[in-house]
């Protein structure tokens, strides 16, 4: 999967809470911390009914006030949603 330019990171599951349906992923190396002291992407699956929500928190500290938010991480979890998604419709 492909969005925008290609960034590298590596990531280690951080956390898992079975109760909240939520994993936290932390990023370790990669070009997101040539820009950001720290960033982790936080997954929940919400269930309602006959579907699931899904929620992305994105926690992140810039290395100085210059760096902009990561906006174009909005979009790849977009892309990453609907990879998702269409994975479970084949199911």
């Amino acid at each position: 999967m492909k969005y925008g330019n290609s960034l590298v990171a590596k990531e280690i599951i951080e956390a898992i809470d079975e109760k909240n349906k939520s994993i936290t992923f932390k990023v370790i190396e990669g070009d997101l911390l040539k820009e950001y002291k720290s960033f982790k992407f936080l997954f929940q699956a919400i269930p309602k009914g006959d579907f699931t929500l899904v929620h992305w928190t994105l926690e992140y500290e810039k290395l100085n006030k210059d760096i902009p938010a990561p906006l174009k991480m909005l979009g790849l979890l977009i892309q990453l949603n609907e990879h998702i998604d269409d994975h479970l419709v084949q199911a």
